[in-house]
């Protein structure tokens, strides 16, 4: 944990320490409605080896293949009670790439919505995807490649491997329809920073203005930078083309610290200040040591053989020193602190906190 501190801290030092580099346009931000779109839609995966849905649980999975068998001409009696342990019912999700033309693939990942045990050795029935208007903008089938497994004894006994209720199919849909786009429409575009930043914003407008003429661009707020922009695509796609590749250094990062709970990884910034501070971090331990002691009766005696608890507690505080922060105390110097005296992420965060709580951190702190 300590050696994660280390590298953390001195990561966020070497990226933060050194002075912002131009990034290009096409890094920083994207172009309003240029975006991908969600699709979704429910179907039905065969071919299971015993590990499909459980149909007395499931009813909407024996609605389902009935509905399915009714499709290809095969009527079942509406008394028919199905058995069907290598179907399941599915639900089927896309990201639509923007300017998605017909008859190109795109990869759909396929979930369980039952109670199937795998996913593992099925293949996905075509299914429709629709987007949020209604309309189906992409049909699905396929293989399933299922990442996790699981395996159950005769005694009970299970173990499982990530998550074998569901899987994806690489190039699985194939576009029906494109999604309608407003790329060409006006004689503007506007670009939408990734990270809102007013100084970001304000380089990038500057930057686009001092290249192709006072009053071509227009910080609107953190994120958003107008573009005047030629009105025809084909015109409009050198135009972005030659935006993208634009030089604009980014502003500075805001000083944050950053403190992952699960895996104890702490990402200081370089911003980040310190007031004038004494921080005193200790911790105290409490043993406990049973040493039960055995007493035997004389021989003849007739006396029983007795147990005596004997109980020992200990008490014991660490003798930590103090940490003394002056003013401006940065980086480098908190981290050489904290490592002086074998903390460990947790205490730092214990540290911070109570750094925050006098009002003596300048920065903001972000626990995930």
């Amino acid at each position: 944990m300590i050696k994660r501190l280390l590298v953390s801290a001195w990561l966020a030092a070497a990226l933060l320490a050194t002075p912002a580099a131009a990034e290009r346009v096409k890094d920083l931000a994207s172009v309003q409605g240029v975006r991908d779109n969600q699709l979704v839609g429910y179907g039905l995966v065969v071919g299971l080896d015993g590990s499909g849905d459980r149909t007395s649980q499931t009813p909407f999975t024996v609605q389902s293949v009935k509905s399915m068998l009714a499709s290809q001409g095969i009527t079942l009696p509406s008394n028919q009670n199905l058995q069907l342990e290598n179907v399941a019912a599915v639900m089927v999700s896309a990201d639509l790439p923007p300017f998605s033309k017909p008859g190109q693939r795109i990869d759909v990942t396929v979930s369980s919505v039952g109670n199937a045990e795998s996913l593992r050795g099925g293949t996905l029935l075509m299914t429709p995807l629709k987007g949020a208007d209604g309309n189906v903008y992409a049909m699905a089938q396929g293989n399933l490649l299922v990442g996790g497994f699981s395996a159950e004894g005769n005694d009970g006994s299970s173990v499982t491997v990530n998550i074998p209720s569901s899987g994806r199919v690489p190039n699985g849909a194939t576009v029906e329809r494109p999604v309608p786009d407003s790329f060409g429409n006006g004689n503007t575009v506007m670009l939408n920073l990734h990270t809102p930043d007013f100084t970001t914003a304000k380089r990038l407008a500057a930057k686009i203005n001092d290249t192709l003429g006072h009053g071509t661009a227009k910080a609107m707020d953190s994120v958003s930078v107008r573009v005047r922009a030629p009105e025809s695509r084909d015109g409009r796609v050198s135009f972005i083309s030659f935006l993208e590749n634009l030089q604009v250094e980014p502003g500075d990062a805001p000083a944050r610290v950053i403190v992952n709970s699960r895996t104890g990884t702490v990402v200081i910034g370089n911003q980040v200040e310190v007031r004038p501070a004494a921080v005193s971090h200790g911790s105290l331990t409490v043993t406990i040591t049973e040493d039960p002691q055995v007493s035997q009766p004389d021989p003849l005696s007739q006396g029983q053989t007795a147990v005596t608890p004997d109980t020992q507690v200990e008490v014991a505080e660490e003798n930590n020193p103090m940490f003394l922060f002056g003013p401006g105390t940065q980086l480098s110097e908190i981290v050489n602190a904290v490592n002086r005296v074998g903390a460990a992420p947790s205490d730092l965060v214990a540290i911070l906190q109570a750094l925050r709580e006098a009002g003596a951190l300048r920065a903001e702190l972000v626990v995930i």
